[in-house]
């Protein structure tokens, strides 16, 4: 048994294996009312906690053991299963929660996204309004998570914390090596234009790209059509009214950084390993997720400002596109009462500052005292209070339902992962959001 197998007491291991629908679900867990799906079923206030999620990798693996150890602190005699399922950018964890739904044997919580996202769970989430109610959390959360965990006007789940999408990360010293500015990319082409300066001045990587998932490359694109085509060609995007010229020019530019500028494998690597080229020094760039910054900061003497380095995403300036770690709620709840106690510990101080200081993320509390936080997710917290406009995530359940998403990584995975077939994407993508 490792160390962390000790620390992460009282749990066991889930493995995922396939995919599975998550249609259908109606009717399972005892969510047959077509939308409200009740606030717990009959397994009795006590029992197990068991909670799924999916944070395995460099980031979240520090984070979610940090979380548990805070719950135990908290309430040390609740017994506890905390179940890592890991792979695919929470594709596996959703398969598990699927089958689970299905077969109507639920988890107490389980990690998710809100918004939109919770439509694939429309009947089988329940009424967690009353933690929301007790514990105060419209008072203290951001507006945008009262808003987004509601669904059919009823409290579905409660926020841990909030990832930025928009951003750059790079390796200090790759940069200064081949003369470029992070602060002067303030546009797509300019930062196309360093990385051809690190591609003729360095031998690194100019840009560290882990798409053995279709994800990274969909969510590289709303940075990018973010960044190049403006908030409101984004936003039209999203709600069902795209631009085409504004969908072709950005695949186009992402033609043009996918086919020259990154590393050959590429196609065989995920987030862990890409982000690792950034940390080892064999990158100059990266495009992912604040919890990427997460990984920076649990790994040994590589520090802020010193050895990695953060830019807005080039063009997207003064916006912080929006993204919550979130726990949602089963109706039919195996153990409602201690389900209950552990979605009121997601909400409070003691877990937002015991998770998000290593995930990379921010509180979704205002109220928290940022200074264990460290210089960067400090100025992410002044970045997201200060942003002229949060818009959703594009690849992360706020901008579009799952199913959208589903087709849009689908379009990525036939015409977009080499060769790119601009064309080809630009009607994919076109199709999959319109109205």
């Amino acid at each position: 048994m490792t160390d962390q197998d000790k620390r992460l007491s009282r749990r066991h291991f889930v493995g995922a294996t396939g995919a599975a629908t998550l249609a259908g679900l109606a009717g399972c867990s005892g969510g047959g009312d077509g939308g409200d799906g009740g606030d717990g079923g009959d397994g009795g206030s006590g029992g197990t906690l068991e909670v799924l999620h999916a944070w395995t990798g460099g980031d979240g693996a520090t984070a979610a053991e940090a979380l548990v150890e805070a719950f135990e602190e908290e309430y040390p005699d609740i017994e506890h299963e905390f179940n890592p399922i890991g792979g695919g950018g929470n594709q596996n964890l959703d398969a598990v929660v699927a089958n689970r739904l299905q077969n109507n044997e639920p988890p107490s919580a389980f990690a998710g996204w809100p918004g939109p996202n919770l439509q694939r769970y429309e009947g089988v989430l329940g009424d967690v309004g009353s933690v929301w109610e007790e514990e105060g959390f419209e008072d203290v959360m951001v507006q945008e998570a009262v808003d987004l965990h509601q669904q059919n006007g009823a409290y579905r789940a409660v926020p841990l914390g909030s990832h930025r999408l928009n951003c750059l990360f790079y390796n200090t010293s790759v940069v200064e090596d081949a003369g470029v500015d992070p602060d002067s990319l303030t546009s797509v082409s300019a930062l196309i234009d360093a990385l051809e300066t690190v591609q003729s001045e360095t031998d690194a990587i100019p840009m560290t790209h882990g798409a053995s998932g279709t994800w990274t490359t969909t969510q590289l694109f709303s940075s990018t059509m973010l960044g190049q085509e403006g908030y409101e060609a984004y936003m039209n995007f999203l709600d069902g009214s795209p631009d085409e010229e504004a969908v072709r020019a950005t695949f186009e530019s992402l033609a043009e950084i996918l086919g020259n500028y990154i590393n050959e494998d590429a196609s065989s690597i995920g987030l862990t390993e890409s982000n690792q080229n950034i940390i080892e020094g064999n990158a100059a760039f990266i495009h992912q997720g604040n919890w990427a910054a997460g990984a920076y900061r649990n790994a040994e003497d590589f520090n802020y400002d010193e050895d990695w380095g953060f830019k807005t995403y080039p063009g997207s300036e003064g916006m912080y596109m929006l993204h919550f770690d979130s726990f949602l709620y089963p109706s039919d709840n195996p153990s409602p009462g201690v389900t209950d106690q552990f979605m009121a510990f997601v909400g409070s101080e003691a877990a937002q500052v015991a998770f998000n200081q290593y995930k990379g993320s921010i509180p979704t509390r205002t109220d928290i005292d940022m200074s264990e936080f460290g210089p960067y997710l400090q100025e992410t917290q002044e970045d997201f209070a200060s942003a002229e406009e949060r818009p959703p995530n594009l690849q992360h359940g706020l901008g579009v339902p799952s199913e959208t998403m589903t087709a849009l990584n689908d379009v990525i995975s036939s015409e977009f992962s080499g060769p790119y077939n601009v064309d080809a994407a630009t009607e994919g993508f076109v199709d999959a959001v319109s109205n």
